[in-house]
């Protein structure tokens, strides 16, 4: 019997591998592999450790083939059925054999798939494993351009919405600039007669009439072209303590896709527990807090939902999106979505300033003020549909708000 390694290309990836320990009759990766789809990937660490007259080995998958890499010529000494194919059986007697056999077994995914799993059983006897092989198509990183000596307002863009409140939104905007001249801010706009506003680092993009809040979010967002966006209302102000230049540190250091500030000294974060339920559905429970402190960053915790003062990875939050069945008032409504699918923190060393809510002395701005309220408010038919869609969309069976 003549035995040579094949040199045909395989994809392996063996590093952080866990392997069964030696105790075992069997030695297989515990944690399993993971291969593109459509391609092939080395099973590391097989072994038998067992003393036997005799060893029937079978290795079996789903989705994929199993071969192997090393050249076996005479069958006295080892039989094997299978090489290529979903069941592998290999037969023999010389433990060292069989053991360089499956030093080299191979599994080659047979379909493609973005993201699925396929267990290998690896079989000796009465032992068997169970080997998780995940057949996965990393996405293509998306880079962004820091641009020439890495300004933050390359980095970032301000987005916001505006309705009836034009006074507000340009005291606003010249806040923004007293700190962040030329940061570009990008306005969705669905007032039913719009005003030009006079900036060039402006983009206002006009919607139709009274559109919506989640519907406008979604168009600002879209349109953002920087790795981050800092969502703020277009009554808030700008302050000292404004500084997006610490919040990009926390999401430039860490693993989070979105932190929040204080807005007028309020640090508002709340959690969101999914308990699962039955066929009735599940049940979503709404606390105030967070659940710990960000590691390096002691005036920051983990937690849920923040306030509408934040800072987010833009593809990140494009993933999610925000409902745009949602016209009126809503905000939690986009961090349940996000649930298990962004990380979120909230930090207290950054905020931002609320304008002062004085009653208009001109009429035609009391008009507006009178008109944006009524909009604001949810009527009692369009709190039924909120939470109609609530329970709906998200299979819930009961919301515990406390």
């Amino acid at each position: 019997m003549l035995i040579g390694v094949n040199k045909r290309h395989t994809r392996e990836r063996t590093e952080n591998i866990l392997i069964a320990p030696s105790n075992s009759p069997l030695r297989y990766p515990i944690h399993g592999v993971q291969v593109m789809p459509l391609n092939t990937i080395n099973l590391p660490g097989l072994k038998i450790n067992a003393d036997l007259p005799k060893y029937m080995v079978t290795l079996e998958a789903s989705l994929g083939t199993i071969g192997f890499l090393v050249n076996i010529s005479g069958t006295d000494e080892v039989q094997v059925h299978g090489r290529g194919e979903k069941h592998l059986t290999i037969s023999t007697s010389n433990i060292h054999v069989l053991n360089l056999i499956l030093k080299s077994i191979t599994y080659t995914s047979m379909m493609y798939d973005i993201d699925s799993l396929d267990i290998v059983k690896f079989t000796l006897g009465e032992q068997i494993a169970q080997i998780p092989v995940l057949i996965r198509q990393p996405p293509i990183p998306r880079l962004h351009d820091p641009g020439q000596g890495r300004k933050i307002s390359d980095l970032v863009t301000i987005t916001t919405k505006t309705f009836l409140r034009y006074e507000q939104l340009r005291t606003m905007l010249k806040s923004v600039r007293q700190y962040y001249p030329d940061m570009k801010v990008i306005v969705a706009d669905d007032n039913e007669k719009p005003e030009k506003i006079d900036d060039p680092n402006v983009e206002q993009y006009i919607m139709p009439f009274a559109k919506g809040w989640f519907a406008g979010r979604n168009l600002a967002v879209s349109q953002v072209t920087t790795k981050y966006f800092l969502w703020v209302d277009d009554d808030f102000l700008f302050t000292n303590d404004t500084k997006i230049e610490k919040l990009l540190d926390v999401l430039e250091a860490t693993d989070l896709d979105l932190v929040g500030g204080n807005v007028a000294g309020n640090h508002f974060s709340f959690k969101l527990i999914l308990e699962e339920g039955g066929e009735d559905g599940d049940c979503l429970h709404w606390s105030a807090g967070g659940y710990h402190t960000i590691p390096g960053f002691p005036n920051c915790i983990l937690t849920g939902g923040v306030v509408n003062f934040f800072l987010a990875l833009t593809d990140r939050i494009l993933g999610v999106g925000f409902d745009p069945k949602l016209s009126r008032v809503a905000h939690s409504e986009f961090f349940i979505d996000a649930l298990g699918r962004l990380r979120i923190g909230s930090c207290n060393h950054v905020s931002i300033g609320h304008q002062k809510k004085e009653t208009p002395k001109d009429t035609e701005l009391m008009e507006k003020m009178k008109l944006y309220n009524r909009f604001r408010e949810n009527t009692s038919e369009q709190q039924r549909f909120k939470l109609g869609l609530l329970y709906f969309k998200n299979r819930l069976s009961c919301f515990i708000k406390r």
